[in-house]
């Protein structure tokens, strides 16, 4: 399941962008305003939206003023959100879906003015339209599983919500008879976003359980606690991985005290004894969180990722840039956002985007797009030399 193509319109800082033919990992760079984080939040909205309704995810990303906190400055119309995602339901190939979601108020109250979900079932022609709803009511097709071959075959439901503000794809995507809406569903309900704190991990555990890392790694003992019970050879890639990564370090394990909490213990070749996570390297502990989060068991469709390079040694950030690679390519989708030329040295221009702020907007430029850009990597430049130098318009190092 990947992202293909992102459009938002009147969302924050993003007036009207549009991203094509996404890779399975993207980096984004930009100086501090410019809405790298604003993009991330739009997954973040979207699950908010279906766990609850529009009301509450714009309460949540804008607070009092909802709706109009979160739709552009000085704009008008909706805040249009519209995904394009690749994934197999169930036929002969995969399908391009794509879902297109529309908020305005009307009385000072948020309602979903329209709500789209269409994909071909052929090779050619127009888009089908599988679920279409406006301001609460709407038809979904019930029959979409079967093996229909004209759009005149596929017989539409008719269906009103409780509420304008809920999304329809909300209960569509609990049922196997809509394949397309339970792959929506999948990815907006299981992407993850990390932004991890050393300090945060760090602390003694309360003992309880975890299966995944938490957006900033606070629960880091008790998934390492749940990977060695319960998946012992994940655990194993995990620390063959930690030690290639991190010279020296040849066993990490938790142990319950008897207050009932995790200490995390890492072992050094060079000592006889283990030592605690305390006094351990933020780089080693970094390091281990993400190679926890990168070989979860049940791995997120889409992990976006801030900062990375935070409490980590430059030499590590090329390890760490390859690790999130290789991440992408067992089958999910990898966004991160970065400050660091170090990091975006070990980025492909074909990975890369700059945001650029101008008279109070964000527009977003692709790498690969650049003509010169491209000329100098050809001839064994990269990509974070050339940021420094200030080649990429608009986007400053800091």
């Amino acid at each position: 399941m990947k992202i293909e193509f992102i459009r938002l319109k009147n969302f924050r800082a993003f007036r009207n962008v549009t991203l094509k033919n996404l890779p399975d990992f993207c980096v984004f760079i930009g100086a501090n305003g410019t809405g790298k984080t604003t993009l991330f939040s739009a997954f973040g909205f979207l699950r908010d939206a279906m766990s609850t309704n529009v009301t509450a995810a714009l309460g949540r990303l804008g607070g009092s003023r909802g709706f109009q906190e979160v739709r552009s400055r000085n704009s008008e119309g909706p805040i249009e959100i519209e995904l394009k995602i690749r994934a197999d339901i169930g036929r002969p190939r995969s399908s391009l879906i794509t879902y297109e979601l529309a908020i305005d108020e009307r009385n000072g109250r948020p309602i979903v003015t329209r709500e789209v979900l269409k994909y071909r079932r052929g090779s050619s022609g127009q888009p089908w339209h599988f679920l279409d709803f406006s301001e609460g009511k709407g038809d979904a097709v019930t029959n979409e599983i079967e093996s229909v071959t004209d759009e005149s075959q596929l017989q539409r439901e008719h269906q009103v919500l409780r509420s304008p503000d809920i999304l329809a794809i909300k209960g569509l995507a609990q049922f196997e008879r809509f394949p397309a809406a339970v792959a929506l569903g999948q990815l907006i309900e299981n992407w993850h976003l990390s932004d991890f704190h050393i300090n945060r991990a760090r602390p003694e555990q309360e003992t309880g359980y975890a299966e995944h890392l938490s957006r900033e790694g606070e629960n880091l003992a008790l998934v390492i606690e749940y990977l060695h019970k319960q998946h012992p050879k994940i655990f194993g890639q995990i620390l063959e991985r930690l030690a290639h990564r991190i010279p020296g370090i040849t066993k990490v394990e938790s142990k319950p005290t008897e207050e009932g909490r995790i200490l995390l213990k890492f072992q050094d070749g060079a000592f006889e004894d283990p030592f605690l996570a305390r006094y351990v390297s933020d780089g080693t502990i970094k390091m281990l969180a993400y190679l926890v989060l990168l070989y979860d068991p049940a791995p997120h469709p889409l992990l976006c990722i801030e900062e990375p390079e935070n409490q980590l040694y430059p030499s590590l950030l090329s390890d760490l840039a390859e690790e999130f690679r290789a991440y992408a390519r067992r089958g999910s989708q990898v966004f991160v956002s970065t400050h660091s030329p170090d990091f975006l040295n070990a980025v492909e221009l074909e990975e890369a985007f700059w945001l650029v702020k101008s008279e109070g907007y964000t527009a977003i430029c692709r790498a690969s797009d650049d003509e010169q850009l491209r000329a100098l990597i050809d001839e064994g430049d990269k990509l974070g030399y050339l940021w420094k130098q200030g080649l990429l318009e608009g986007a400053h190092p800091k």
